[in-house]
């Protein structure tokens, strides 16, 4: 490739110079190349970085899928060509082939189906997938998926043993190539499991260098998570509950998704972010990820208090029950300044269909109950497990303020299901931070590409990549700045994006997929 902007990962400025390929990797940079029998692509005009690395993703789920192209087709178009999956503690894998509650694995928002086969370790993981899948993946394990494996949904403390068993889990998938371990301590059974349990987990990241990704307990000023709905504001205490965790040890502390749920919540962004200018300036090595959208994709449980949720579905109808939920929940909506209006019902399964893109309000009205009858309603007709969108969780301006931070990385939290609203975050999420910075409203094109690019691959310890250099490889992205800085964002379409190599193949040109190459080209990049 020639006459190429060349972006190389580092935050240093571009240079105008020649990428040369040599099967998988780069084999030089530099001004006017020479390469006999070489084939030329000029991109005069255009620029290049090493191929975006989408730092949150869940896409570990859908790469043993039978017909996996789908999936990962509207993160190809966005640049995206390797990602970090696994997250909030619920991997697709991490538990035993003899587990007695693997069912309860696709209870929350993926689902265990029309798979390839069972994969229950990292290591059976990546050799079903690797150079068997569209794109590159490296896998955190999950304490939500460990801890199902040997004691399902249940609301208790782990005897000795299942704690052994559940932490041999974690502790083998790390010696096996796991990049690290997660934590979803807003999703059952997380959101069960005490601090001490929780310590365990992050030692085994300290034991081997490697990062804990963490969705915190609340990311609202108030939340069901905390039984005192007053005093410290709840996204702070979930945040001093880690820097606790973390203090006095090497933990690499990610903290996913830096949002603010409800209105109310918003005004809480400098305090977050002084909370982790606090950690680091005192030796703690944490770091924060973001997506340029101002709503999320969750599950319908996400707003239910950890005791209600533990209730057996009768013990849920009870009136008493139903009633203590109803008095918290007007409380917390009153405090948070966030209500039904602001829950969208993306997907509820087969046969409830017509609540699709309403909010629950919507759908109260036209079932003729009260928002919270009607809440638990759909909840119980989707068995718990239905997905919603909810907003606001940030704003343009908390976006583009917190890209700015030295210590934060890029990602989508995205993933493309069969039916129901989809995320926008899936479409458009790193040419919008691209179009931020080209507008001069995000962090500077060099730092931008940084943190989707080498940032990523040198927080998570994936060797020979996320930057443009020789000797890496040649997962390469390459982009018109003209078009990124004057396209459109938010509408479920890709804009900015000319051509993408993984592992030195060109698998899309001017909007146009290799289809063979696609299925075949991702690598499961193994931490060793």
């Amino acid at each position: 490739m020639k006459n190429a902007m060349i972006y190389d990962g580092t935050g240093d400025m571009p240079y105008k110079g020649d990428v040369l390929i040599d099967g998988e990797k780069i084999s030089k940079v530099g001004e006017s190349l020479d390469a006999k029998d070489a084939s030329i692509i000029d991109l005069d005009g255009l620029s290049l970085s090493s191929g975006f690395f989408d730092a949150h993703s869940h896409n570990d789920w859908f790469a043993i899928k039978k017909q996996r192209q789908k999936y990962f087709e509207p993160f190809l178009r966005q640049g995206i060509t390797s990602f970090i999956a696994g997250n909030c503690g619920l991997s697709a894998v991490g538990f035993e082939h003899d587990s007695k509650y693997k069912e309860t694995l696709s209870k929350g928002p993926f689902q265990s189906k029309d798979l390839t086969g069972e994969y229950a370790t990292i290591s059976e993981f990546f050799e079903a997938v690797d150079r068997n899948m569209p794109m590159n993946m490296a896998v955190l394990l999950g304490h939500c998926t460990a801890r199902k494996s040997v004691a399902g949904m249940e609301n208790r403390a782990l005897t000795d043993s299942e704690r052994k068993r559940m932490l041999d889990i974690l502790e083998n998938g790390l010696k096996e190539g796991a990049c690290g371990l997660s934590l979803g301590l807003m999703y059952e059974p997380g959101l069960y499991a005490p601090l001490d349990e929780l310590d365990d987990v992050a030692r085994l990241c300290v034991k081997y260098n490697l990062p804990l990704t963490v969705h915190p307990r609340a990311s609202s000023a108030v939340s069901m998570a905390y039984p005192n709905l007053l005093g410290r504001p709840h996204l702070l205490r979930a945040l001093d509950e880690l820097e606790e965790m973390a203090k006095g040890t090497n933990l690499k502390l990610q903290y996913s998704h830096a949002i603010f749920v409800g209105k109310r919540s918003l005004k809480y962004k400098d305090k977050v972010v002084e909370s982790f200018d606090r950690m680091r300036s005192n030796g703690v090595d944490a770091m924060f990820d973001i997506y340029a959208n101002d709503n999320g994709v969750s599950v319908i449980t996400v707003i239910m208090p950890p005791w209600y949720q533990a209730l057996s579905p009768q013990d849920k109808r009870k009136p008493f029950n139903k009633l203590k939920f109803s008095i918290m929940v007007k409380l917390s909506i009153a405090l948070l300044g966030f209500g039904f209006d602001n829950l969208l019902l993306a997907c509820l399964g087969e046969g409830n269909e017509r609540f699709e893109g309403k909010t629950v309000k919507e759908a109260a009205r036209e079932l003729g109950m009260s928002n919270i009858n009607a809440y638990l309603h759909l909840c119980e007709l989707c068995n718990f497990t239905g997905r919603v969108i909810m907003s606001p969780y940030s704003t343009a301006e908390i976006t583009a303020d917190l890209s700015k931070h030295d210590y934060v990385l890029y990602m989508t939290d995205a993933w493309i299901e069969e039916k129901g609203v989809q995320n926008k975050a899936a479409y458009d999420c790193f040419p919008k931070f691209l179009h931020m910075s080209l507008n001069g409203k995000g962090d500077t094109m060099p730092r931008s590409i940084r943190k989707m690019t080498g940032a990523v691959a040198e927080r998570f310890s994936i060797k020979d990549r996320g930057y443009i250099k020789p000797g890496y490889f040649a997962d390469i992205t390459v982009f018109n700045e003209n078009d990124l800085k004057n396209g459109t964002p938010d509408i479920y379409e890709p804009f900015g994006i000319d051509k993408v190599f993984i592992n030195g193949k060109m698998v899309l040109d001017g909007g146009k997929i290799d289809e063979k190459a696609f299925s075949t080209t991702g690598h499961a990049l193994r931490v060793q």
